[in-house]
Formats: structure tokens, C-alpha cells, sequence
């Protein structure tokens, strides 16, 4: 079962290479994309992102015990937390490009509150931070879409 929550956590292996963090948010954003463009609807991107969100809470506490609290080679905290700022905005790339930035950028600097998130336990405390960094970045990419900036 660890090899498995391995393989997950680092999303196929991109959690072993540097800037892992970083290449999964931008390679949620292809298939984010492509999906849209099949015809997958609001509903349904956000019964994808809450699946992903609780399998990486459980897949992040499963490898705590060889890899360590928040490794960096789990991911899927990444994925989620990309999926999350995505969520019910236009998919075009303005606002793909606009919603990985704000994402990356608050995820990295983990201001209002969010650093505080990594102090809870087991899986939650690996996924919170992104959780909270990809609802920070929606409410950006929301009030973005109210100005009618794109």
C-alpha cells in the first residue's frame, strides 16, 4: 500500500524532481484545461478537486512515516491546491496563467494565515496550506472576473 501512496503523493514521480512542487501545479493546468474543452462542467470539476483533495489528505499521512512531515516529494497538495483556484472561474488561459501565478505566489510566501496550517496533523497539515493558498487565489481570480479585468 506505500508504494501505492507513493506513487500518488508524488503524482507519478514529479515529487522527485526540483521544482516539483511547481511542475504539478502547471501540469494540473493541461488537463484542467482539456477537460473544460470536452465538456466537463462546474459540477464535476469540483467532484475531481474534492477526490484529489481527499486522497492527498490520505495519501500525505501514509508516507509521513518514510518520507518525513510535508516532504517536498508529495505533490498532490500542489495539484489540489491548483485545482482548488480554478474552480467555477472562466477557463481561458488568462485566467489559467493568472490563477498558477497567485497560487504559486501565495503558496510559496504562505501569508493570512496559511503557514499556520502546516502545524495540523498528519495529511491535513501537508494539504491545508494549499487548500487555503488555492481558495486565496479563487477569491483573487473571482473579484478579477466581478472587475471584469479579462
Amino acid at each position: 500500500m506505500i508504494g501505492l501512496q507513493k506513487i500518488i503523493a508524488s503524482c507519478f514521480g514529479i515529487g522527485y524532481i526540483k521544482g516539483g512542487g511547481t511542475i504539478a501545479a502547471l501540469l494540473c493546468c493541461v488537463p484542467w484545461y482539456l477537460l473544460s474543452a470536452k465538456g466537463v462542467y462546474q459540477q464535476e470539476s469540483l467532484a475531481i478537486t474534492i477526490a484529489v483533495t481527499v486522497l492527498g489528505v490520505w495519501v500525505a499521512k501514509g508516507v509521513e512515516n518514510n518520507w518525513g512531515k510535508d516532504s517536498s516529494r508529495v505533490v498532490i497538495d500542489e495539484v489540489a491546491g491548483m485545482m482548488i483556484s480554478l474552480l467555477f472561474v472562466p477557463v481561458t488561459l488568462p485566467y489559467i496563467v493568472t490563477g498558477f501565478i497567485l497560487f504559486r505566489l501565495l503558496d510559496i510566501t504562505k501569508p493570512l494565515l496559511i503557514r499556520k496550517t502546516e502545524m495540523l496533523p498528519g495529511g491535513w497539515g501537508v494539504m491545508m496550506d494549499d487548500i487555503l493558498a488555492g481558495v486565496y487565489a479563487n477569491l483573487i481570480l473571482h473579484t478579477i472576473m466581478w472587475l471584469n479585468i479579462f
